[in-house]
């Protein structure tokens, strides 16, 4: 086995690495305010982000708060352009190596493993626990209570060194080719990191809306409730990649300690197949105990439900029925209304594009009916 060099990164190659992600933070957001403010003093703007991150006195900026209704009400923490890119470099760093280290049922933000992946899966865990659907079988659905704002920064960043140490320790033996665990400066990536998950977003944050926007928030979907050192800001590129690795010590006490085949998890939504119904019963107690002592977390206990595959199963917004999936009707009842809006669109392109992009999500399901309902609305194409 060959020795491998330590790697450390470069002033020119932080430079690079901070353009490239750049190009990234911008994607879908040429148009932007905030991006063509940026943009419009590019070299000084990234030249002073990195000499700040080289000179490791980078600190992200204060946060904009606001509240989302669609596709149900949520608080958003959005940061500053400049801490997007900053998000996208430590991504392009870490993501790989991360990864590595999530089981294959582990569905949320990551490449080639959404939500259309999570629900063939399932299927497939179904369809084998089953035996192709000739014997009973149960699918028991638990969900985490308030994920976002109970996770425990100083844990997460134990989790997340301890992982990224463990990957960045492995060697590869393949003739000359340099790996991907050489081209990560640990001593930069440790900085990030604690710089990143240690932020305490409310401070000092921005608050965009009235008081009245958050009367029907509950509690436990906001920062400003949460403990003394909790919760990661929803709408970060980096608290989708953390919210994975919280939950992968989860995932592998699933896996390896109660010996959950048939398991899956997209963000704090997971389920269990098992044609034991009293086997599933069992699972809860130990569940609860070890998201509580370990993590710091607690079960919905209102979303804790075992239903018959028989019956059919809801989850990432479809309903699963023997050999046959369907539209769930939460996803119908939120794609009704924009429907109805579509013959007030006067832009004949931009009504044509969102009448491909419905049909488009309701073709990976048995729905030649709707298509045919939404293709025949009346005035639609008028």
């Amino acid at each position: 086995m060959r020795t491998i060099v330590p790697y450390r990164l470069t002033y020119a190659q932080l430079l690079k690495d901070l353009h490239t992600a750049y190009i990234d933070a911008r994607r879908h957001k040429r148009n932007k305010s905030y991006q063509l403010r940026f943009e419009a003093n590019l070299e000084h703007n990234l030249s002073e982000l990195c000499h700040e991150l080289w000179t490791r006195r980078y600190r992200p900026q204060p946060s904009t708060c606001f509240i989302i209704t669609d596709p149900k009400r949520r608080e958003v923490f959005a940061a500053e352009f400049r801490d997007r890119v900053v998000h996208h470099l430590y991504y392009n760093y870490v993501h790989t190596m991360l990864e590595r280290t999530f089981i294959q049922d582990s569905y949320s933000c990551i490449r080639k493993r959404g939500t259309h992946y999570g629900i063939r899966r399932l299927e497939q865990h179904i369809r084998q626990e089953s035996q192709n659907y000739m014997v009973p079988c149960y699918v028991m659905k638990m969900d985490i209570r308030g994920y976002f704002m109970h996770i425990n920064r100083e844990k997460l960043l134990d989790v997340c060194l301890s992982s990224l140490l463990k990957m960045a320790g492995h060697r590869v033996n393949h003739l000359s080719v340099t790996t991907w665990q050489e081209l990560v400066d640990m001593d930069f990536v440790s900085y990030l990191t604690r710089e990143i998950v240690l932020l305490n977003p409310v401070e000092d944050c921005r608050v965009r809306g009235t008081y009245a926007d958050w009367r029907d928030l509950p509690h436990d979907k906001s920062l400003f409730h949460s403990g003394e050192g909790c919760g990661l800001p929803i709408g970060n590129l980096t608290s989708q990649l953390f919210s994975n690795v919280y939950l992968n010590v989860f995932d592998q006490y699933m896996k390896r300690i109660l010996h959950c085949r048939h398991y899956g998890r997209y963000v704090d939504d997971f389920f269990v197949v098992s044609a034991d119904r009293g086997w599933l019963h069992s699972l809860v107690e130990p569940v609860r105990v070890f998201l509580a002592d370990a993590l710091g977390l607690s079960l919905h206990e209102g979303k804790l439900h075992i239903v018959s595959v028989r019956q059919g199963v809801e989850f990432l917004g479809a309903f699963l029925k023997p050999h046959r999936n369907y539209v769930s009707n939460a996803t119908l009842c939120r794609m009704q209304p924009k429907i109805e809006k579509l013959s007030l669109i006067n832009d004949v392109v931009r009504r044509h594009n969102m009448f491909c992009s419905f049909c488009g999500i309701l073709g990976h399901y048995a729905s030649y009916h709707l298509r045919g309902c939404i293709l025949n609305y009346p005035y639609l194409f008028c």
